[in-house]
């Protein structure tokens, strides 16, 4: 990380620290951008400097943000998610595939949606693409493959909203569209399915860091059995 966002990483945590009890989640959902992987590790850093500093309390407070921001949320998924999300998720499928994974079409679409790019989207994305790839006939499988394939790169790499959340939605595209351009059939798109996967878990920020690690590494291992030198 540069100079300027770990500057930018401090002033925050300053900000979450200094501010009045209840503001906190205003100034997170202010400040998505910031929140990433390199965040956490750095919020994970002050914690253990103020600790050494003997104030536990503040210590104590930024561990569990850490723990806050990494963890998953657990809500089940109601009627009413599936109804507000489920031609949300078909219209940016059929975006993607109309103009061809543009993002300026794309991100667009996201940003008038921030709100609903999360694990809700993320698990009935899994449900529906599941179900539909399991009745189509060959030909349309790859074809929607290759629309969630577009999609989880624009995804990853979308600016807006939770950074956590993206990558949740990016890392379950991957994983839906891995099992129809499998390593027989298509071991070049496959392949880059695997790499972009690990460069996906390897960004990661809700999970264990080390187990996201490992994943992101043996995925990277995955990609260079194809791509040989």
């Amino acid at each position: 990380m540069n100079e300027q966002r770990l500057q930018a990483y401090y002033q925050l945590i300053q900000n979450l620290l200094d501010c009045p009890s209840g503001e906190e989640p205003e100034i997170l959902a202010a400040n998505t951008e910031l929140l990433d992987a390199d965040f956490v590790q750095v919020v994970g850093l002050a914690a253990e400097h103020f600790a050494q500093q003997g104030e536990e309390n503040r210590a104590n407070w930024l561990r569990n943000l850490a723990t806050y921001l990494t963890t998953p949320e657990t809500h089940p998924i109601t009627k009413a998610d599936i109804e507000t999300y489920s031609p949300f998720i078909l219209e940016v499928l059929r975006a993607t595939a109309e103009s061809n994974g543009n993002p300026q079409v794309i991100y667009l679409l996201l940003a008038a949606n921030t709100d609903k790019l999360n694990r809700i989207f993320a698990e009935l994305l899994r449900r529906w693409a599941t179900n539909t790839l399991a009745e189509a006939e060959q030909d349309t499988a790859t074809s929607i493959a290759n629309v969630i394939g577009n999609f989880s790169n624009l995804i990853q790499q979308f600016p807006l909203g939770s950074k956590a959340n993206n990558m949740e939605i990016a890392i379950t595209g991957y994983e839906i569209i891995q099992s129809i351009y499998n390593r027989p059939a298509f071991p070049e798109k496959w392949a880059t399915i695997q790499n972009n996967l690990a460069t996906a878990y390897s960004d990661r920020i809700l999970g264990n860091r080390g187990e996201n690690l490992e994943k992101a590494i043996a995925a990277y291992s995955a990609a260079l059995e194809v791509y040989t030198r």
